[in-house]
C-alpha cells in the first residue's frame, strides 16, 4: 500500500483468463498508439511553435476515434486517463528543464513505447469500471476475477490494471487513507542506517541486520545472464523466444529478491512503530553508495525501501516520524555532543570521545544522536546527553 496526498493504493492480484487477457492486450495496443501519437503531436506543435496540451490532444482524440473504427472500438475512459498522463509527465519535464536542474535530476521527456518492452498499464476512472459480485468489471465488457488478500477500507475512486515484467496482471484501487493509530507505549527510538546492519537502532532488540536476500539468488541470476548472453539478438534484429524467456526467467528471479526485501522491510517497521510512539530516522539517501566498493551490498540492503517502508507504516498508525539530517551523525558524541575534527574512516567501528572518553559502537552512537537532534532525548536513555546542551568541539 502506498500512500499519496490523503490517498492510499491497495493492489491486488487478477486471474485473468485467455479472452480478457486478448481484450487487455487489444485495449492496450489502442493506448499506447495514441500515447505515442501525443508525442509526435507534441514534438510537431514544438517545431512549430505552437502549444500542444492536454485539452488540444483530447480534441485529437475524438476526431480520431470519429474516423478511426479500430480505435472507437476501445472505451475512452483509458485512452482519456493515458492523455491525462502525458500531460503531466510533459509538464514535469518541462519544468525541470525551467527550472534548470543538473541533467541526472530531470525526469526526462515522455518516450516512445515500443510493443515487446513496455508494460500494459490501463487507468479507469469510476465511470470505467465497478465491482460486482467480487469481481472486477472494465469498461469494454472486460471481466476479471480479483484475488481478495484483504478487503477495501471505502469505495474506490479510480482503479489501475497493468502487468508486470513477470507476466502477473494486478488492480491497484485508489481510495480515500484512513489513519489506524496504535496505542501508546511512551518509547522513542533512534535509527542509524548502514551496510554491515541494515538499520542500527538505540534498541538492540529492534536491530535490522543485513539479510542478504540478493546474494543468495546471485547465481541464479548469474545463470539467466549467461543465458541472455548467448541468445542475444544482433542489433536490429528482433528478440528469439528462447532470448525472451530467459530475460522472464531472470525477471522472475529479480521480482521474488524484490518481494523478499519489501516483506522484510514491512514486518521490521510494523515492530518498530508497534513498540515505539516518536522515531528519529536519519534522511540518509544510499544512491551516492553506487559509486563505490560497497554498491552491491549497498544495493542488496535496500536501504530506501526500508526506509520508505518505516515511514509509510509510521503515518498509518499515527506515530511521529522525524527526519535527521545525516551530516556529521558519526562525528558527535552523543554523550557530551563534542565534535570529533575529522570524519571516521569506514574501517573504524568504534567511536571514541577525545573530550570525555566516552566509547560506543559507531553505528549505536549514530543513532543516539538521532534521538538528540530530532529533539526525542527522553530522561533515562543510557548514553545520550541532556537536551539543550551545548554542542562543542572536540580538542
Amino acid at each position: 500500500m502506498v500512500k499519496e496526498g490523503g490517498l492510499a493504493r491497495y493492489a491486488y492480484r487478477l486471474r485473468v483468463s485467455s479472452t480478457a487477457c486478448t481484450a487487455l492486450l487489444a485495449e492496450w495496443d489502442r493506448c499506447r498508439w495514441i500515447w505515442n501519437e501525443c508525442i509526435a503531436r507534441s514534438k510537431k506543435a514544438h517545431q512549430e511553435g505552437e502549444k500542444c496540451g492536454p485539452a488540444r490532444l483530447d480534441r485529437m482524440l475524438t476526431e480520431a476515434r470519429a474516423v478511426t473504427p479500430w480505435l472507437a472500438e476501445g472505451s475512452s475512459v483509458p485512452q482519456q486517463q493515458l492523455i491525462r498522463d502525458f500531460g503531466k509527465s510533459r509538464a514535469k519535464a518541462l519544468k525541470d528543464i525551467k527550472d534548470r536542474l543538473p541533467q541526472r535530476q530531470r525526469a526526462g521527456m515522455p518516450t516512445y513505447k515500443k510493443k515487446r518492452e513496455a508494460d500494459p498499464t490501463l487507468n479507469y476512472t469510476r465511470r470505467g469500471f465497478r465491482l460486482k459480485d467480487g469481481r472486477l468489471h472494465l469498461a469494454g465488457n472486460i471481466v476479471l476475477t480479483v484475488v481478495w488478500t484483504r478487503a477495501l477500507p471505502a469505495e474506490p475512486s479510480s482503479v489501475r490494471v497493468y502487468r508486470d515484467s513477470v507476466g502477473h496482471w494486478y488492480a491497484s484501487f485508489v481510495v480515500p487513507a484512513a489513519a489506524q493509530p496504535l496505542p501508546a507505549t511512551g518509547r522513542v527510538i533512534g535509527i542509524d542506517w548502514g551496510v554491515k546492519e541494515t538499520a542500527t537502532t538505540t534498541s538492540d532488540a529492534h536491530d535490522l541486520p543485513h539479510a542478504g536476500h540478493g546474494r543468495k539468488a546471485r547465481a541464479k541470476l548469474m545463470r539467466y545472464d549467461r543465458m541472455m548472453d548467448r541468445r542475444r539478438p544482433a542489433k536490429g534484429q528482433a528478440a528469439s523466444k528462447g532470448y525472451r524467456e530467459a530475460k522472464k526467467r531472470r525477471a522472475k528471479a529479480c521480482k521474488k529478491v524484490a518481494r523478499q526485501r519489501q516483506d522484510t522491510a514491512r514486518k521490521w517497521a510494523k515492530r518498530v512503530v508497534t513498540d515505539h510512539d516518536a522515531i528519529a530516522v536519519e534522511d540518509f539517501r544510499p544512491k551516492f553508495l553506487a559509486r563505490t566498493s560497497m554498491a552491491r551490498k549497498a544495493a542488496d540492503a535496500a536501504i530506501g525501501a526500508t526506509k520508505k517502508a518505516l515511514i509509510e507504516m509510521g503515518r498509518r498508525h499515527g506515530r511521529d516520524v522525524r527526519l535527521v539530517h545525516p551530516a556529521h551523525t558519526t562525528m558527535d558524541c552523543a554523550q557530551c555532543g563534542a565534535r570529533t575534527k575529522h570524519a571516521l574512516p569506514l574501517s573504524e567501528r568504534t567511536y571514541t570521545c577525545t573530550a570525555c572518553e566516552a566509547v560506543f559502537p559507531r553505528d549505536k552512537n549514530s543513532a543516539r544522536v538521532m534521538l538528540i537532534r530530532a529533539g526525542l532525548n527522553p530522561a533515562g536513555v543510557e548514553g545520550t546527553r541532556p537536551p539543550g546542551a551545548m554542542l562543542q568541539e572536540a580538542a
